[in-house]
């Protein structure tokens, strides 16, 4: 089979678009996703220069990315994520489709259109994008914050409301009991169908992955792990479902092994490589001309999209309870519309309710919308902030002429337990809140302190980090932890920063983002449980002392873990895991501190990653160099056990 030419230009086309659209976008400090998109008008069939000559070739392509990225958010996500907002997601998200219907009829009057088309447009629009507003997220690293999963929720009820609205539409004005029972069916028939497959795969993911896991081949790995994804987006779309929810629930089955990670770190270069061909050509599908043409069609549709979707999931989310802040920020995260409204409107031009012009001018107000968007997403925590500030007591005006203080970014336990201990010895110290009732108190006691992200830096410029001792890091989110570290890293390359992480990954990266020293909360749980114990036990203040020199020494991977003048106490050694019983199996699986009383306190793979206390699911592969911690005995009884042969 001799291969076309054409289409290997159009793929070296695609690809120089995605890279100079990311470079301009980079550079105007944009999303990446604005760039792939302006890079495919750039050289869609529609705008001169270089262009592509088969568009719909790359729907192909693009159909790819969508999966890979549905199923790295599965694998980022948990059950438990997602059934915290089960109610607002699944009674919600429906009654915001029909809600932005009703609001396209009741525009109609206003803008000109027959109500039929208006009913048509504002279904279509309802639906966002979760392709888009993932990748927002995860840009701004708040996939795992409560508006983040509200709003992951809402658009995967969407996703599956598609199908009950690609069935609909043709049939709206003609509706008969016929229509409504094959809806009903098709719905039924999904459910069926999707839950002994969820638990199937629930059973036999696991076992598959282990069996995998122990050939030790990383291209097998990513194959597997790759057939899972696509088979269940291929299965969910022909039992009438979308791709995206398939591939979005094979993640979440996976997420749920103790493969998720290794799946995740394999799968990124691949998956942002799809995305970017994805919104390549998206962009490639707009006609300028006709969009210009039909300029109050298009600023009809945006305003549906970004003035009456915003209003309608703000009601929506404050009418399940949660705080204004939420409701605001999900609010503007959805109003934006994607490749599903791309489907729907097709439907609906094929119905004959919407003609041309309506379908260019939704392919257009997608990219508007998209823009807007990620503008929108971006200065909301402003708007945010300064709406609930003006709640809160004015804020007093710090002295300029402060210095050496301290500042604390957030002031929940943590940070109001520091807070005490530096009014004792009159440290003076500014703090930085998110909750205004909080900030009103603290001002009512008299202590600085500022409503605010402390990731912004005008909040911290107006802490005055720049002349400040020390910052402590306090916020029990690690997203913002990290963008905070960040960004006083950025403001002040050599102020102190210590703060708080709950696991040792997150540890990790808040070290790499700057932070000089990171406590972890159940660490110093242990060494203090382990500390009242020896003592109580022992009698002894010097034994216990010693013990956890030793026991800090080993968590934080310093060198002075070895057996010294202290007498028979644990020690560190490093040993190279041979091909034997504990090789691919994780540590959960091997339970190796629970049969040895060893514990693993830092994990050098042979490529050179280093892993410092690798959380449960961490899988050990025969070379690692593992970094133990206990005493010489079962140290060597560890040994003995992982050279044997499996």
């Amino acid at each position: 089979m001799t291969p076309e030419p054409g289409f290997f230009t159009d793929l070296a086309l695609v690809f120089a678009a995605a890279v100079i659209g990311a470079a301009v976008a980079r550079l105007l400090r944009q999303p990446m996703i604005l760039g792939y998109v302006l890079g495919g008008v750039l050289i869609g069939p529609f705008t001169p220069g270089p262009k592509v000559s088969d568009v719909h070739t790359f729907e192909l392509f693009a159909e790819i990315g969508v999966i890979l990225l549905m199923f790295s958010i599965g694998l980022e996500f948990s059950l438990r994520d997602l059934l915290r907002v089960k109610w607002v997601a699944l009674v919600g998200g429906p009654l915001g489709i029909v809600l932005s219907g009703l609001l396209g009829v009741a525009a109609s009057p206003l803008l000109g259109w027959p109500p039929l088309q208006g009913l048509m447009i504002g279904l279509v629009v309802s639906v966002a994008s979760t392709m888009v507003l993932a990748r927002l997220l995860i840009d701004r690293g708040e996939l795992h914050s409560r508006h983040g999963r509200v709003m992951i929720g809402i658009t995967l009820v969407e996703d599956l409301a598609v199908v009950v609205l690609t069935v609909l539409l043709p049939a709206l004005g003609t509706l008969d009991p016929g229509r409504l029972l094959a809806i009903g069916a098709a719905v039924g028939v999904a459910i069926a169908v999707l839950a002994p497959v969820t638990w199937l795969a629930t059973k036999a993911v696991p076992a598959l992955m282990l069996r995998v896991a122990r050939t030790r081949s990383d291209e097998l790995f990513l194959l597997v792990a790759l057939a899972i994804g696509l088979g269940t987006a291929a299965f969910t779309q022909a039992v009438g479902l979308s791709l995206a929810a398939g591939a979005f629930l094979a993640g979440l089955v996976v997420s749920e092994s103790d493969y998720a990670h290794e799946t995740l770190a394999r799968l990124l270069p691949m998956r942002d490589t799809f995305v970017a061909v994805f919104f390549v050509t998206i962009g490639a599908l707009i006609d300028p001309a006709s969009v210009v043409e039909n300029l109050p069609l298009l600023g009809g549709i945006i305003g549906l999209v970004v003035l009456g979707k915003f209003a309608i999931w703000t009601l929506v989310v404050l009418a399940f309870r949660y705080p204004l802040g939420t409701a605001v920020r999900v609010a503007v995260g959805l109003t934006q519309i994607g490749e599903f409204s791309f489907i729907l409107i097709q439907v609906a031009r094929g119905a004959g309710h919407v003609g041309d012009d309506v379908y260019n001018a939704t392919l257009a107000a997608s990219l508007l919308t998209i823009l807007l968007n990620a503008t929108l997403v971006r200065l909301t925590s402003d708007w945010v902030g300064a709406a609930q500030a003006g709640a809160a007591p004015e804020a007093e005006v710090l002295d300029d002429a402060r210095h050496g203080h301290v500042v604390i970014c957030g002031f929940g336990r943590v940070g109001s337990a520091v807070g005490d201990a530096l009014d004792t010895f009159r440290v003076p110290y500014v703090a930085i809140e998110r909750d205004p009732d909080v900030v009103r108190a603290l001002r009512a006691r008299g202590v600085p302190c500022l409503f605010g992200d402390a990731a912004h830096p005008r909040v911290l410029h107006a802490a005055t980090v720049e002349r400040a001792a020390l910052v402590i890091v306090a916020l029990p989110e690690i997203d913002a932890a990290r963008r905070s570290v960040r960004a006083v890293r950025t403001a002040q390359p050599t102020l102190p920063i210590i703060a708080r992480a709950h696991r040792a990954g997150e540890a990790e990266d808040l070290r790499a983002m700057g932070a000089d020293d990171v406590v972890q909360p159940e660490l110093e749980a242990a060494a203090a449980v382990i500390d009242h114990s020896l003592r109580v036990v022992l009698r002894s203040g010097e034994a216990a002392e010693a013990y956890l020199r030793r026991f800090r020494a080993a968590m934080h991977g310093d060198e002075d873990g070895r057996a010294g003048r202290d007498g028979p106490l644990p020690e560190v050694q490093v040993l190279t895991l041979p091909a034997g019983q504990l090789a691919d199996q994780s540590l959960r699986e091997a339970r190796i501190r629970e049969r040895f009383g060893v514990t693993v306190v830092a994990v050098a793979r042979e490529d050179g990653e280093t892993l410092l206390n690798p959380p449960p699911d961490t899988v050990l592969r025969p070379g690692d160099r593992l970094r133990v911690f206990g005493l010489p005995a079962q140290i060597q009884a560890f040994a003995v056990e992982a050279g044997r042969e499996s």
